[in-house]
């Protein structure tokens, strides 16, 4: 009898989420993401799979970011053919993002390899295609959230709303093979409760181990009041005290769509009518599509706000799209009165390099920094005060002011994360995974009084599931 889990990913540090439970030599994938953050580390996205490809019979998908998804059509790629069980939105969202994904990937590569054939250095292929996306698209099974599923006759699951952006999911699992029966929750990516537009998270009661993120395990967030006047006074002083733009890089898959929000409910106290709004990201712009479509899955202010304003959806107005490159070049020639919502969030990629470029040197000018910067990535210098930042090979001198709005983010802080596994009844034991080390430690260290046992997974780390509550390591 084999009951186990393997830590392949997001362990010690924030991305690559992948998991692997093994029940009698059936294989399930949870999550298969994208490592993200400097070069060296997205190199590692080309290391093989410490797993072989043709024992996986199914992969579980949390939610659809990269840092989760992402090497989905590796696995395809490479052979594999069973079924991704995820919420209907996730399924929806990752056409929309592992497309694009693809398409800058493959921008990417040409890019390096005309570097690489001049060194004469070995030229590297694309992780993965579009064709690869064709592929995984056809083996997604949408689920709705609150049915359970009967996936494989030793396990079933259950999706439950993470309210950490459309669709994101907090898995159950209930695995049993008659003699042991064992219920594993995996948190996925946990949202933070009273955020616009989504439902706050679920609250779970019942689990034999649970499975927890912990991105920011080590702080707290703003409250949403004051995080809604800082945001009014940066948009306010560049008003009075400036003449430039302001360009916000935000994540096209949730936070986009909420900052379109509170610039619609917002747009009289903040006078964001003195301001000419973009959304210049094509990913951004097919994803508020699919949150548009998914009104259903909305919190109740949302949709109480919608429906007294009937004239213009709260994501489509007061926003122009800027869907081609060439719409997205004539921004560059405007030097004042812009807010430029942009891709990517940790501005690694994405048209938001190329607003930087023209921008970040100007201080008239401001950035608004809104969500999670890993570790090497060019957002996570600007937050850390670099002086200067490499973009297309040019060194570009910081001269803008840098804001950091953390009371914006997906992510539940320490206290939500604490509240979130409390409701757990007896206390299970409780593996961290999805954060750096030092948040991981603090979230450890406050939430030991409360659980029979806090572990924080190391890579290849594997547990022996038959013998919960107990934690026994198999190496």
């Amino acid at each position: 009898m084999t009951m186990t889990i393997r830590f392949l990913g997001a362990t010690q540090e924030v991305t690559g989420s992948c998991h692997l439970i093994n029940i009698n030599n059936r294989q399930i994938l949870l999550d298969c993401g994208l490592i993200q953050g400097g070069k060296k580390d997205e190199l590692r996205n080309r290391d093989p799979f410490n797993f072989n490809v043709a024992d996986i019979d199914a992969v579980i998908l949390s939610h659809a970011h990269i840092d989760h998804s992402g090497r989905i059509p590796m696995l395809v790629n490479l052979g594999f053919r069973g079924p991704i069980y995820t919420q209907k939105a996730t399924a929806e969202l990752c056409e929309v993002m592992l497309r694009d994904t693809a398409m800058l990937h493959q921008r990417d590569i040409e890019r390096q390899n005309k570097k690489r054939k001049q060194k004469n250095l070995p030229l590297f292929e694309p992780l993965f295609n579009d064709a690869d996306v064709d592929a995984v698209l056809k083996l997604l099974v949408p689920l709705n959230y609150g049915e359970a599923q009967q996936i494989l006759p030793e396990l079933r699951i259950c999706l439950s709303d993470a309210g950490h952006i459309m669709g994101s999911a907090i898995i159950e699992l209930w695995l049993n093979d008659n003699e042991v029966n064992k219920k594993i929750v995996f948190s996925g990516d946990l949202g933070r409760a009273g955020m616009p537009i989504l439902q706050d998270p679920t609250l779970i009661a019942n689990a034999d181990l649970v499975i927890m993120e912990s991105t920011y395990g080590d702080r707290l967030h703003r409250t949403w009041d004051n995080t809604l006047t800082e945001l009014k006074q940066i948009i306010g002083k560049t008003v009075e005290q400036s003449k430039g733009n302001i360009l916000i890089p935000a994540f096209s898959v949730g936070r986009a769509q909420e900052l379109l929000y509170l610039f619609n409910l917002y747009s009289e106290d903040w006078e964001l009518q003195r301001w000419q709004i973009y959304l210049d990201s094509p990913m951004a712009i097919e994803a508020t599509r699919v949150y548009v479509n998914n009104y259903g899955l909305c919190d109740r202010p949302y949709k109480e706000y919608s429906q007294d304003h009937d004239n213009a959806h709260p994501l489509l107005a007061n926003v122009e799209f800027t869907k081609t490159t060439e719409e997205s070049m004539q921004l560059n020639d405007i030097k004042q009165g812009l807010i430029i919502i942009a891709g990517s969030g940790m501005c690694n990629g994405g048209r938001i390099r190329c607003h930087l470029a023209r921008n970040l040197w100007r201080p008239e000018c401001d950035v608004i920094i809104c969500g999670y910067q890993a570790l090497g990535s060019p957002g996570r210098l600007l937050v850390d005060g670099a002086k200067t930042l490499t973009i297309s090979g040019k060194s570009v001198e910081v001269a803008a002011k840098i804001h950091t709005v953390g009371g914006l983010s997906a992510h539940a802080d320490k206290d939500e994360l604490s509240h979130w596994y409390k409701h757990f009844k007896d206390s299970p034991p409780l593996i961290l995974v999805h954060g750096e080390p030092d948040a991981q430690l603090a979230l450890a260290q406050h939430l030991q009084a409360d659980s029979q046992k806090v572990v924080i997974a190391g890579y290849n780390n594997q547990l022996d599931l038959t013998t919960l509550p107990k934690l026994v390591w198999l190496n």
